[in-house]
């Protein structure tokens, strides 16, 4: 839940004071950045260096504060090309040392004129490592920002942080979905026609299948197995997206139908949790999770190591020592996080269908993982040989 002073100066807004309140009570003073007021969700923290406009409009980060770790963020301002979705999606920003003044040629405004237009509520001018670190050892919690006028006591403050929703059991991806399909054409020749059931979908990933000649057609979360079919697909498609997987029942049972009919099959972050929900895996919250454009993934089928882009909280619970049967075939994890041995990726090996934990579209971040599309694009190759 955010409240703000819509529209008002970003110059202004600087010198008031805000606070942000942690669930356990630590709190972090600093002046107000983006919109004034108030707002609540899970702190989390995200290690890019880098590509905060991605971070901001990827919907994953639905009803999250996000803390950048890097020191000084909006140097590259805010441009009109480089969002991932239609808007904001975080509940909260908070950063330590904002950029004066943008310093990019693709810049039309600044990053603290985009948080004031569109009401997401900020913190600046707090110690971003003490907090991280507070968050690395006691992991993500609820946390509220409020700036302006505060009157309220700490204590007040933080039972208002303690009465928000947890993130485990929440259920946010029909909050972020498109709610109307739309087409995304192929560039040059179409190849193939891929159904992308849309969690949360970043506006990258559907560019990166179009450059390999595929045709998608995004669909609603709430997509049946009769709309997914009608478009006559080569493959289909799950994308990232916010919130506790074991709440995703309507998207594991469209999988579920998908595999039954052994239509090839991809699946990224959210994605990859609902293939390991319907191979009959659990899934668990992490205590701080995985967010940034830099962590290590290696992948087992190869063993090369991937330096990946990440944003996720919550992982799947599956064995990394072994081949597991399951109704759909044998399975197995096929990417492990070099961190902290997080499953990162399954594949089955008697039809075909994968996943990923993490964001081959790079937007931002390396570009390791690209060759994840080219795999999707072999796997309709064969079916269709």
């Amino acid at each position: 839940m955010t409240t703000s002073t819509r529209g008002s100066s970003s110059q202004r807004n600087k010198a008031l004071p805000a606070v942000l309140v942690l669930e356990d009570g630590r709190t972090f003073r600093g002046r107000a950045y983006g919109a004034v007021g108030e707002t609540f969700g899970e702190a989390v923290f995200s290690t890019g260096m880098t590509g905060y406009q991605e971070t901001l409009t990827d919907p994953s980060y639905d009803r999250q504060i996000v803390v950048a770790t890097a020191p000084q963020i909006g140097n590259t301002g805010w441009n009109d090309e480089d969002d991932e979705s239609t808007r904001i999606w975080v509940s909260g920003y908070v950063v330590r040392d904002p950029a004066r003044v943008p310093s990019n040629w693709r810049a039309t405004r600044s990053l603290d004129d985009e948080l004031v237009a569109q009401g997401v509520v900020g913190i600046s001018g707090i110690d971003t490592r003490a907090l991280t670190r507070h968050l690395r050892e006691r992991g993500s919690m609820r946390a509220g920002i409020f700036s302006g006028e505060v009157t309220a006591p700490e204590a007040e403050l933080v039972e208002r942080v303690q009465a928000q929703p947890q993130m485990k059991g929440a259920s946010l991806y029909e909050e972020v979905a498109t709610k109307e399909a739309y087409v995304v054409p192929a560039v040059g020749e179409k190849r193939f026609t891929v159904a992308a059931i849309d969690l949360g979908i970043k506006g990258m990933t559907p560019h990166r299948m179009a450059e390999r000649g595929i045709e998608v057609h995004v669909l609603p979360a709430t997509a049946t197995a009769e709309d997914v079919y009608a478009v006559g697909p080569d493959g289909v498609f799950f994308s990232n997206g916010p919130g506790d997987p074991a709440t995703a029942d309507g998207p594991v049972a469209l999988m579920s139908a998908v595999l039954e009919r052994r239509t090839p099959l991809f699946g990224i972050c959210f994605g990859n949790q609902i293939l390991g929900r319907a191979l009959g895996f659990g899934t668990y919250k992490l205590k701080y999770g995985h967010r940034g454009i830099n962590q290590p993934v290696q992948d087992r089928t190869t063993g090369k190591v991937e330096v990946t882009a990440h944003n996720h909280g919550f992982a799947v619970d599956a064995p990394l020592d072994k081949v597991s049967e399951t109704k759909f075939g044998r399975a197995e994890v096929s990417h492990v996080c070099l961190n902290d041995n997080v499953v990162e990726g399954l594949q089955l090996l008697d039809q075909p269908a994968f996943s990923v934990q993490y964001h081959p579209e790079a937007a931002a971040g390396p570009h390791d993982a690209a060759y994840l599309f080219d795999r999707f694009v072999s796997l309709m190759e064969g079916q269709r040989a």
